[in-house]
């Protein structure tokens, strides 16, 4: 018998459930390490659910956790596998079939500069692709918004440099 609380819980993860998935397929390539990432966020949302401060929406207390937990995850992955076999060059193929090539293209040319962004700063890009408002970024990140804006507006320099290097 599930308990109220329980009840809510999965309410909130199963209408919030795209911001675990995003969050996973930008920390992981590989689909097994994503599946213990999804695994793992749901648990530390779990434990965390009791202090959820109502001050904040759902999203927000949930995009916290699961950038958290990735990063987390993301370092102890790394350090295994350094230790084990070298890493992966691969990076995820999120396009849909019906997608133009040139689409497929730049959105993998996106994913791969992402991908080799430091972790804070790929949590930024992903959230601000997600259209997040500065104030919900810095909420989520931790970081002043004011921070978030100089962050954003430097990965975006980056990432246009990268785009031109790659059409010339």
């Amino acid at each position: 018998m599930q308990t109220e609380q329980t009840t809510i819980f999965l309410s909130i993860i199963e209408k919030n459930r795209g911001i675990i998935y995003k969050v996973a397929n930008a920390y992981c390539v590989n689909a097994e390490d994503r599946k213990d990432l999804i695994q793992e966020i749901i648990v530390q949302l779990w434990r965390s659910f009791h202090r959820y401060n109502d001050q904040y929406k759902y999203s927000t207390w949930m995009y916290r956790i699961a950038l958290n937990t990735a990063i987390s995850f993301y370092r102890k992955e790394n350090r295994r596998k350094q230790l084990s076999s070298p890493l992966s060059d691969n990076i995820l193929d999120l396009t849909e079939d019906n997608t133009p090539i040139e689409t497929d293209t730049h959105l993998g040319h996106l994913q791969q500069f992402i991908a080799g962004l430091k972790e804070l700063d790929k949590a930024l890009m992903l959230l601000y692709l997600e259209e997040k408002s500065q104030k919900e970024i810095a909420g989520i990140t931790g970081i002043s918004e004011t921070n978030v804006s100089t962050r954003i507006a430097r990965i975006k320099k980056i990432l246009k440099h990268k785009f031109a290097t790659i059409n010339t």
